[in-house]
C-alpha cells in the first residue's frame, strides 16, 4: 500500500506545476489566488461528503475543538506569511525557505511524539533518513543570492513552519474525522477567512484560468486526503518521506510542460531522497 502516498507525491507535483503555471503565466495576485483556490477546493470536495462524511462525537470535546481552531489559525497565518513574502520578494529567492516544511514536519512529529505517544513515529531509523532527505531537498535551491536574509525570507521561512505546525497538529484530531470532512472543513473555514481579508474581485479571472484553479484544487484535495490517509496509516514522517519524492516528479513535469532545465543539483537531490525512502521500505 506504499503507492498510496506515492500517489500523494505525483498529486503534489502537478498541483505545484499548475500553481507556478497560474501565478507564473497568468500573473494572478497572491490574494485572488488564495481565495479561489480554497474556493475551489471546497467544490471539490462537496461530491464526496455524501459517501465519506465522518465526524465522530469525540471531535467536539473541548481539547478537540480547540486543536481544530489551532490547525486553522496555523494555516491562516502561514499562508499570511507566505503572502506577504510574495508580495515584496521574487519566488524563485524564497525556494529555500519555502521547501523547509518537510523538515519542519519531521522535527515537529519528533517533538510531539514525547507528547502524544502512538500517534507520531520515534524509530530512529526513519527519523535520520527522512531528515536526510529533507536537507536533500533544500540542497538545489540555495544559491549565492539566496545568502542574504531579510525580513520577507524570514517571512516566508515562519510561512513554512506554520505549515508544517497545522499538518503535525491535524494528526492529533484526524481519527475523529474522514480525510475528506477534515479537508472540507479546514478548507472552508480557511476560504472565509481569506475572503474577508482579501476581498478579492472574481470577475478578473477568465474562464479558462478558472477551470485550471478548480483542476488545482481537485488534485489538492487529492494530495492532502492521501496526506492525512498515510498519516492514519503510515505515520506523519514516513508518509512526509515519500511525499518528499513530488519535488523528483515536479522536476520532470517543470522541464516536459514548463521548459525549466534540469541540473546537476536537482538530479543529487532527487537520487539522495530516492535512495533515503527505498531504505526505509526495504529496511
Amino acid at each position: 500500500m506504499v503507492y498510496i502516498p506515492v500517489l500523494g507525491a505525483l498529486a503534489l507535483s502537478a498541483g505545484t506545476v499548475l500553481e507556478r503555471f497560474i501565478l507564473k503565466k497568468k500573473k494572478i495576485g497572491i490574494g485572488i489566488y488564495q481565495t479561489a483556490g480554497f474556493l475551489a477546493i471546497t467544490l471539490a470536495t462537496l461530491p464526496f461528503l455524501y459517501f465519506f462524511w465522518k465526524l465522530d462525537a469525540g471531535a467536539f470535546s473541548l481539547k478537540n475543538i480547540i486543536i481544530f481552531i489551532g490547525v486553522i489559525i496555523a494555516s491562516v497565518t502561514a499562508n499570511l506569511f507566505v503572502f506577504y513574502s510574495l508580495k515584496w520578494e521574487k519566488v524563485t529567492n524564497l525556494e529555500p525557505a519555502r521547501i523547509l516544511e518537510p523538515l519542519f514536519v519531521v522535527l515537529l512529529a519528533v517533538i510531539f511524539s514525547f507528547f502524544a505517544e502512538g500517534l507520531y513515529e520515534r524509530n530512529i531509523k526513519l527519523i535520520i533518513p527522512a531528515i536526510i532527505a529533507a536537507v536533500a531537498l533544500i540542497f538545489p535551491h540555495i544559491k549565492k543570492h539566496h545568502l542574504g536574509i531579510n525580513k520577507y525570507i524570514i517571512a516566508a521561512v515562519f510561512g513554512s513552519f506554520f505549515f508544517a505546525l497545522e499538518l503535525v497538529l491535524s494528526r492529533l484530531i484526524l481519527d475523529f474525522y474522514s480525510p475528506i470532512t477534515f479537508y472540507f472543513l479546514r478548507c472552508i473555514f480557511i476560504f472565509l477567512i481569506s475572503l474577508a481579508i482579501f476581498r478579492p474581485n472574481f470577475k478578473v479571472l477568465d474562464k479558462k484560468t478558472s477551470a485550471v484553479i478548480f483542476i488545482t484544487g481537485a488534485i489538492w484535495v487529492l494530495y492532502r486526503v492521501i496526506t492525512y490517509f498515510g498519516y492514519l496509516n503510515y505515520g506523519v514522517i514516513f508518509t512526509t518521506l515519500i511525499l518528499m519524492l513530488g519535488p523528483m516528479f515536479v522536476y520532470i513535469l517543470a522541464n516536459i510542460f514548463l521548459k525549466e532545465k534540469l541540473n546537476w543539483k536537482n538530479i543529487i537531490s532527487s537520487l539522495i531522497i530516492l535512495a533515503c525512502v527505498v531504505y526505509v521500505i526495504l529496511k
